[in-house]
């Protein structure tokens, strides 16, 4: 398990707007950390009201994007939508596709979007955007995407999977039991979750090999974003 502390994570802030990149993204160009699998962009997301992205080009990526407060104003040449916090939107970039993302609220929008590389080239674009409702602390597990057809969204790239729960203290929970997995925590201040001996906190990521089924324990109240691979 490796894991890279959310304050210690590749910053980006410009126009009031702040990033924390999983991987080399920008201007925060490293050669050892391109990717995870085929998750090549894992972004936390802030942008206060009224920033965002304007109209820009994506190509032969799959864009997931979980909100988890505030509402995000996508617009694309495919589809469009305003999104609340536990709702997730795919855009199949495909053979090409635009698209734009401001926050629409009165306040802070945070978001995790997630770079995924499809099975095929130059697929037809195309959006959905749904809600999910998770079942609560101690619940499980819930797909949001899938490229299996099991998922709330459905994406082009098998043998990948987005899944998210919530913890309360004390609860415990096994990881998906995939090869690959790469987890973030979202919690509170004083919130988070152990795995193993290894407590993490608010926008902190662990990749895992090869650890699927470790048990996560909830330390007050957190959500898991999970990504989970079949192969390299």
């Amino acid at each position: 398990m490796e894991v890279r502390e959310g304050g210690r994570r590749a910053r980006t802030e410009a126009e009031g707007r702040t990033t924390l990149h999983s991987f080399s993204f920008g201007a925060h160009y490293d050669p050892t950390n391109t990717g995870f699998s085929s998750l090549v962009a894992h972004n936390d997301e802030r942008l206060p009201p009224g920033t965002g992205y304007a109209d820009h080009p994506h190509a032969d990526l799959e864009v997931v994007s979980w909100v988890l407060t505030g509402s995000l104003r996508h617009a694309s040449t495919v589809g469009s939508a305003t999104l609340a916090g536990g709702d997730v939107q795919r855009l199949s970039a495909g053979s090409g596709v635009v698209h734009a993302e401001t926050a629409a609220g009165a306040g802070t929008t945070r978001f995790v979007q997630a770079w995924v590389r499809p099975d095929e080239s130059g697929l037809a674009p195309s959006y959905v955007r749904e809600p999910v409702v998770l079942g609560g602390p101690g619940a499980g597990w819930t797909c949001v995407a899938d490229g299996d057809g099991g998922g709330v969204v459905p994406i082009a790239a098998r043998g990948t999977s987005l899944h998210v729960a919530d913890l309360a203290d004390g609860v415990r929970l096994e990881l998906p039991d995939r090869p690959r997995l790469h987890a973030m925590v979202v919690a509170g201040p004083g919130d988070g979750a152990m795995v193993g001996e290894r407590r993490l906190v608010d926008g902190d990521v662990a990749r895992l090999l090869d650890e699927g089924g470790r048990t996560v324990t909830g330390v007050g109240r957190a959500q898991l974003v999970v990504w989970s691979f079949e192969r390299a």
